[in-house]
């Protein structure tokens, strides 16, 4: 893809899952990345394995501090600002028996993190003429069973999206969000207990592709958007979904059929 080659990316939560593909695939196409994580063990082996072009930077996406220890990093290591990737977040829900503080912990990282994080970055996005990736969710458009959290902090995230697009339009700073379907990450491993081939049988209803996502289909979805093949798309939401969000609650069902003697 055109337009990544040397150029800058923070990326929060990619010390692991999604976020690790992501500086991965950033890394191998020439971009140089900042590992933005809390996860310090996981970000450091993480940033050794991909080499120069790959900085890790122990962040709290909570901490202002932390923040703008992240940007500061990144002028101070290659002096430009070209791409905010936020991927990190928390999957804490407890559903309509959530708490009040699990409520705000919820938009403190899936939200308020990334929006504090693009307002520090933005002088130096304004310089590049650079892009955010926010990561939203297919869940972010439907109620789910047992769910109310992580949706809602979802549907900000998608808002926040269109908002910032419109603000940042007058610096030439593009915003989209990413929206992944079901993916093969440590959730999915940890709740399926590694069976990949089990938990595409269980995603192909509801995914016209039949199986969930690699994470490297979503990292290429990333780089697409921060791509000069993207120069004329803001404010918008890719959904990388295997078709999920397209399908209505009949799934893949011929409801009418059935109906037939």
């Amino acid at each position: 893809m055109r337009g990544l080659k040397g150029k800058v990316a923070i990326i929060t939560g990619s010390a692991t899952s999604i976020g690790a593909s992501v500086a991965r695939s950033f890394v191998n196409i020439g971009t140089k990345v900042i590992i933005a994580d809390i996860a310090e063990q996981a970000g450091q082996e993480l940033s050794s394995a991909l080499g120069e072009n790959a900085v890790f930077i122990k962040t709290d996406v909570t901490s202002d501090a932390d923040l703008k220890a992240a940007v500061e990093g990144a002028i101070s290591h290659w002096g430009q600002i070209d791409f905010i990737i936020n991927t990190a977040c928390t999957y804490l829900d407890n559903g309509m028996d959530s708490t009040r503080e699990e409520f705000l912990t919820s938009i403190n990282v899936n939200a308020a993190g990334g929006f504090m994080l693009v307002q520090m970055a933005r002088p130096y996005l304004k310089k590049t003429k650079g892009a955010v990736v926010n990561f939203g969710s297919i869940s972010a458009k439907v109620a789910q069973p047992g769910r109310a959290l992580y949706p809602m902090t979802k549907g900000t995230v998608h808002q926040l999206t269109r908002s910032e697009a419109l603000l940042l339009a007058e610096d030439g700073i593009r915003v989209n969000t990413v929206s992944p379907g079901w993916t093969w990450c440590t959730i999915m491993d940890d709740v399926s207990g590694g069976n990949r081939e089990h938990t595409d049988k269980i995603a192909a209803p509801f995914h016209m592709t039949g199986r969930v996502a690699h994470q490297e289909e979503i990292a290429d979805a990333v780089l697409f958007l921060c791509s000069d093949h993207a120069t004329f798309i803001t404010g918008t939401d890719l959904p990388v979904d295997g078709g999920y969000s397209a399908l209505g609650p009949e799934q893949q069902i011929d409801s009418l059929g059935k109906l037939e003697n």
